[in-house]
């Protein structure tokens, strides 16, 4: 029967007897155990923690005192040589026995290197008393198969008041340091505070005249900064403006060349289409046409010799009326000559009588056309202003006003006096 044995990584098994010539050393790991013929055995690697504490050992200059100190110490496995030489010293022993040998061994040390120095050292200087030591203590112990981890002096102490009486010492010059660097510290202070304020109100002064100065400048420069803001800003905008009037051209150029674009496609199915249209109007229209138009001239030509024919015999008719129209009117006017002679001639013989008998067949005619405007008038309205006739009597009476003005107005145009012709005749 075969065992297969494990262990953590804070144990080391040790195999001995039967293939092996010396103990199978094994850190953390597992392995295989024949029973009855090989032995297995188990060692700690925990880390072991000492307080050793050394009482009434006298220093250097024989002044006794206690000390303690902590140390951590732990069988080492990962170094082959160390793990046997632990194996041989402790195998079979507890871990409270392999901690009263390592404490043992510490604790001769300590005492060693406390009488190889003075109770100051020791007190003021701990780190080079734990380091002395760790170093003598870490070469023993490394024969035995144990590594000194870590060493630290946790007190140090005495019975006889000397650290007491040290440090009481210390304090009074501490106190005496502390009451004369008071005493200085006042002193400076009242100085210094005075060169503080003188210093204060200096800077203050300063600051003030750097301040009105760094304002007088601020106000200069913002004023400034805001001239060539303002014209950053004016020729930005007159950039974008001029860029936006760009673009706009621009587009307005695209849309153009788009439009022109278009219209010469246009043009070009127009052009297509009056093609097509005019081999269609070729093929409907003028061929019939040309047919049409030879019959229509041929017509027109027979018709306009009709016309003409016609045209010669009107124009020899009228020819023909105009001459009986113009030889009746020629004995007409000889007709109408020879009854004005005779009326001359009557006229002559009988001049007075014949101008009141034109007169008298005037006057009618006069009158009713003086009277016609009255006779189209819808409304007549007459403002009396009580004096002289009213009514139908004044329209009367205004109508024969204009007619007894006639006789000086024939007067003045012919130099006939017609009332004077007439009076005779009525005698």
């Amino acid at each position: 029967m075969v065992f297969f044995e494990v262990c953590g990584p804070n144990e080391a098994m040790v195999v001995s007897g039967v293939c092996y010539g010396k103990p199978h050393l094994v850190a953390g790991g597992r392995v295989f155990v024949w029973p009855w013929i090989q032995q297995l055995q188990r060692l700690s690697l925990n880390t072991i923690t000492l307080k050793i504490d050394t009482q009434h050992v006298y220093t250097r200059l024989g002044v006794p005192i206690s000390v303690t100190g902590i140390a951590q110490v732990k069988v080492q496995g990962s170094n082959d040589d160390m793990l046997l030489a632990a194996c041989q010293q402790f195998m079979g022993k507890s871990e409270n026995e392999i901690q009263m040998v390592a404490m043992e061994t510490l604790e001769g040390h300590q005492r060693a290197i406390m009488g190889t120095m003075t109770v100051e050292e020791i007190y003021q200087d701990r780190k080079k008393f734990s380091k002395n030591v760790f170093e003598v203590a870490s070469s023993d112990l490394v024969n035995m198969g144990i590594s000194v981890v870590s060493y630290t002096l946790k007190d140090v102490r005495d019975d006889q008041g000397y650290l007491l009486a040290l440090g009481m010492a210390r304090t009074a010059e501490v106190k005496k340091d502390a009451r004369i660097g008071e005493a200085e510290a006042h002193r400076d202070s009242g100085i210094k505070e005075a060169r503080a304020e003188e210093q204060r109100m200096a800077a203050r002064f300063l600051n003030d005249g750097q301040i009105q100065q760094a304002k007088r400048d601020f106000e200069l420069k913002k004023a400034s900064y805001d001239m060539e803001v303002q014209a950053k800003k004016a020729d930005s905008e007159l950039a974008y403006d001029l860029q936006a009037a760009k673009t706009k051209q621009r587009i307005k150029e695209e849309q153009m060349q788009i439009k022109v674009v278009e219209r010469g496609q246009q043009i070009q199915v127009q052009e297509q289409e009056i093609q097509r249209k005019e081999k269609e109007l070729e093929a409907q229209i003028k061929q019939p046409a040309s047919a049409e138009k030879y019959k229509l001239e041929t017509l027109a030509d027979a018709n306009m010799k009709r016309v003409v024919m016609e045209a010669e015999a009107n124009a020899e008719a009228i020819q023909l009326k105009g001459e009986a129209e113009a030889y009746a009117i020629e004995q007409k006017a000889k007709a109408e000559a020879e009854q004005m002679a005779k009326k001359a001639d009557a006229w002559k013989d009988y001049q007075d009588a014949a101008m009141i008998d034109m007169v008298l067949d005037t006057l009618p005619k006069v009158a009713a056309e003086v009277a016609a405007p009255l006779s189209q008038a819808r409304k007549i309205t007459m403002v009396s202003t009580g004096k002289g006739d009213v009514g139908a009597h004044k329209l009367t009476g205004e109508v024969m006003d204009i007619m007894d003005r006639l006789p000086k107005l024939v007067q003045t145009m012919t130099g006939v006096d017609i009332a004077k012709a007439i009076k005779p005749t009525r005698v």
